[in-house]
């Protein structure tokens, strides 16, 4: 069976039966060791990133754009950077 919209739960297996209540479901525990390598990774940078902003400091793709950002600055003493404003 195909999902029409692979982005909704379905109200209900058959129709006609009764709706399934997604507030009742309880998804069983599972570790990051149960996911395969790409998986993994991306949840990994997701509770990464996650981290990060609770605790106000930057994610890991805001960090990599700072140390770019960084390295052309060194790259390029010759440029004032004095009075530019970074978002």
């Amino acid at each position: 069976m195909d999902k029409e919209n692979g982005m909704e739960w379905w109200k209900c297996v058959i129709i006609g039966d009764p709706e399934i209540n997604t507030r009742k479901v309880e998804p069983e525990n599972s570790s990051l060791s149960d996911l395969d390598g790409d998986t993994r990774q991306t949840v990994e940078k997701m509770m990464f990133d996650q981290r990060q902003k609770a605790m106000g400091l930057p994610t890991s793709e805001e960090q990599k754009k700072q140390d770019m950002l960084k390295k052309f600055m060194e790259q390029h003493p010759e440029m004032d950077f004095s009075k530019c404003k970074f978002n």
